[in-house]
């Protein structure tokens, strides 16, 4: 391991998932097509989408391959946006942008972006605990059940396989009557999502991709020969540049940064559940995250362990805090659990925006990046990869599946975003105490 690369931070996944490919930092200077900055799900995807196409691509990872948020969230496959709704989506899409039907064609990619994980999963044979049985979202008030409704009327029309459940049905598929019905979308699943970054890279190497671990970029700038891309050491010239660091984003690109908030999201493993429980939790292997703002979401990794996790408005002394909030919630919506012990407990950024949107920019001339998983980041972030590498590799713009900005949305006062972040916490729980 190179000194300036961390290690992999304790967690489930880091136990579990299969060993990364054998990679070497970047050393000397190079030339390449297209180098791709970031080893996570949007970087790996569009590497081994270029690679697959005979496009040269070397990616550079700081540290380790999914060292940031690929590696270290809940895992669940979720083809939808957090908080926004289709039309909602396409409404958000200016005509400077392409309008409602550049918006549509965002709704698309959001809408086939689990059942695109899943195939690539399949089609290269990765190693990551997949199981497709479906993401269900129960209503965790009476009056949400209207926005299940809206939700479900709303992606339906746009043909996604989805249904809603009674309240008898949500208690079948969950395993309690905590929930008062809801909505699902069979395309959904759940992965480990460290043994799937670990595995796409091994896919894209396959295909003729490079990869850098251990090489930070340092700094990236248009020489006489193409775009120069410093890391410690070395450097690396090329044709086009995909950005792909989302909420681990430094300061080599002016402003990028500052289009995000960066906010901790906390995952927790309970022990091995026994047979007998574990039969009665989520018995036919659903994701699940429910309509709160301040997220109740389980699912079970393979090993039957129930994997969790929530946010805390502030970190300080986070690691008891959580695992007593957290212990005291799935005792209320789970009780047949007993006595809840985690055997793991860690923590990874994602990144908001502003407008809960996502976001693809045009940083400069053949520079793309793209912002704003806002929580979705496993299937938006793999699909988003394919669409990058496509207008990586001569597509225009307009015709990618989602709209280009060149102007970044910075968000005002991101200096003290800390006190935004506890701020917005403390308002989706008082949000969610109402209908």
């Amino acid at each position: 391991m190179n000194a300036i690369s961390p290690p992999m931070p304790p967690s489930l996944w880091a136990a579990t998932a299969p060993p990364a490919p054998p990679t070497t930092a970047l050393a000397g200077d190079a030339r390449t097509g297209v180098v791709v900055v970031g080893g996570g799900f949007t970087g790996l995807s569009a590497a081994l989408h270029l690679a697959e196409a005979g496009v040269p691509v070397t990616v550079l990872e700081a540290a380790e391959i999914g060292w940031g948020a690929s590696g270290r969230n809940n895992g669940q496959v979720i083809p939808t946006l957090s908080r926004l709704d289709p039309d909602q989506i396409a409404a958000a899409v200016t005509p400077e942008h392409g309008g409602r039907d550049k918006g549509e064609e965002l709704v698309g990619l959001i809408r086939d972006s689990a059942a695109f994980t899943f195939d690539l999963i399949r089609k290269h044979g990765i190693d990551a605990e997949a199981v497709q049985n479906g993401w269900i979202q129960p209503a965790h008030r009476e009056g949400r059940l209207r926005l299940s409704e809206s939700r479900a009327e709303q992606w339906g029309r746009r043909g996604a396989p989805v249904r809603m459940y009674s309240r008898a049905e949500m208690a079948a598929l969950t395993g309690t009557d905590h929930w008062f019905g809801g909505w699902g979308n069979a395309t959904g699943g759940r992965i480990n999502p460290l043994g799937l970054a670990r595995g796409m890279a091994a896919a894209a190497m396959r295909a003729g991709a490079i990869v850098h671990t251990a090489s930070p970029v340092t700094g990236i700038e248009k020489g006489p020969a193409g775009w120069q891309v410093r890391t410690p050491g070395g450097t690396l010239t090329a044709d086009r540049v995909i950005v792909a660091t989302h909420a681990y984003t430094g300061d080599f690109w002016p402003g990028l940064k500052r289009t995000i908030v960066p906010v901790r999201s906390y995952q927790m493993a309970t022990s091995v559940l026994s047979d007998n429980i574990r039969k009665t939790i989520l018995p036919e292997g659903h994701a699940l995250s429910d309509t709160r703002g301040d997220l109740y979401f389980y699912r079970f990794d393979a090993n039957g362990r129930l994997v969790t996790g929530g946010g805390l408005i502030v970190p300080v002394g986070w690691d008891s805090r959580i695992r007593a909030r957290i212990t005291d919630r799935v005792r209320r919506v789970f009780p047949q659990i007993g006595e809840v012990t985690f055997d793991y407990v860690w923590w990874g950024y994602v990144a908001g925006t502003a407008d809960r949107m996502p976001h693809v920019y045009e940083l400069a001339p053949g520079v793309l990046s793209w912002t704003g998983c806002n929580g979705r980041g496993v299937a938006l972030g793999i699909a988003l990869g394919r669409e990058l590498a496509k207008a990586s590799n001569g597509t225009p713009l307009k015709d990618i599946a989602a709209p280009v900005e060149t102007r970044l949305r910075t968000i005002p006062g991101h200096a003290f975003r800390a006190i935004g972040i506890a701020w917005n916490v403390a308002k989706l729980r008082r949000l969610d105490a109402r209908d």
